[in-house]
């Protein structure tokens, strides 16, 4: 029986190597040259796709193909010949479909459309989300490192889930690089990896919003600056992050919301309420006041950042953190 799956992810080292240990599963001891058609780059046509994938193996009994840089098909129009494919696919092909962007300079990475999302869902398709997960990121470091034969132990785990932040793809090369020093079955401390893991890497924007809404400037100057030093982030994409984070609460300030589903239904929000309703408890906590001064330090810093005020970028937006999150700190005495 033939299977489906879309790889997807935006992270191009975690997507990467998940296509390749899906496809050399699918493979296992077979004829790699026999089994597998690979279509890849910006010309190929999803016509040929469906041609190979409606074919009958020769010499196997079945086929693996494989289109990369799915991106390029936006559309139901551009995607119809795999659309169509998909209502009665052949049961002797395994197909792996990867999401993502064409590699050439200035492509981007939209979004699965709806159309051929709703179709893999109508098949029975394997959607395999390569990322790392936002959360429980020490589980997840955990498992990266199992997966290629060591073993960390619980406070290894943390200082790398901390110190590598969101960059996932750091995580995979760390593995393989503490694989190949210490070998199959190893245990590792602190003590072994510690040494290999450099600067510190990025972090999600919810660490930095989380850090100025307790009140904490140390950590919240941390998260800036790991934002945009091993992050990469402009001043002007944090900017936007803190923009949104308070533009929520002044949405709700008055609104009369009440609780999580009135917050969400206020802010337009579908699928997790959470975001809601920390707005609106965080709101409350500022108060109109509050929300108003946080407006203002904002609408100074951007306009420092544009050019009102010859200080750096990094030092406007660490004084804007800092005078928010002191804010804060004040409200909760």
């Amino acid at each position: 029986m033939g299977s489906i799956r879309l790889i997807k992810g935006s992270d191009d080292v975690l997507r990467e190597e998940v296509v390749v240990t899906t496809v050399d599963r699918l493979v296992g001891d077979g004829d790699r040259g026999l089994l597998v058609d690979e279509h890849a780059g910006p010309d190929y046509e999803l016509a040929a796709v469906v041609d190979a994938a409606n074919t009958m193996p020769f010499l196997t009994d079945r086929r693996i193909v494989v289109a990369r840089h799915l991106a390029r098909f936006t559309n139901a129009d551009a995607l119809r010949p795999l659309l169509d494919h998909l209502a009665e696919p052949l049961d002797t092909t395994d197909l792996v479909l990867v999401w993502e962007r064409v590699p050439e300079p200035g492509s981007r990475l939209g979004a699965v459309p709806p159309t051929l999302s709703k179709a893999l869902k109508a098949v029975g398709a394997e959607i395999v989300e390569a990322d790392a997960p936002g959360k429980n990121r020490e589980a997840w470091v955990t498992a990266q490192l199992a997966g290629h034969g060591l073993k960390l132990d619980r406070p290894a785990a943390s200082l790398v889930a901390e110190r590598l932040g969101e960059n996932a793809g750091a995580v995979v090369e760390l593995a393989e690089r503490l694989a190949g020093i210490h070998g199959d079955g190893a245990r590792l401390d602190v003590d072994d990896v510690e040494p290999w893991l450099g600067e510190a890497g990025g972090v999600p924007p919810w660490e930095l919003t989380d850090a100025i809404d307790r009140g904490d400037p140390a950590t919240a100057l941390d998260r800036l600056q790991r934002m945009m030093r091993g992050g990469d982030r402009h001043a002007l994409q944090v900017m936007a992050t803190l923009h949104g984070h308070y533009a929520r609460m002044l949405r709700l300030d008055g609104s009369g919301a009440r609780g999580e589903k009135d917050a969400a239904a206020v802010l337009g929000l579908r699928g997790s309420t959470f975001p809601a309703r920390k707005a609106l408890e965080q709101g409350r906590r500022l108060g109109s006041s509050g929300i108003a001064r946080a407006i203002g330090l904002l609408a100074d810093a951007d306009l420092a950042l544009r050019g009102a005020q010859a200080w750096p970028d990094e030092l406007v937006m660490e004084v804007l953190v800092a005078r928010l999150a002191a804010a804060n700190r004040r409200r909760g005495r």
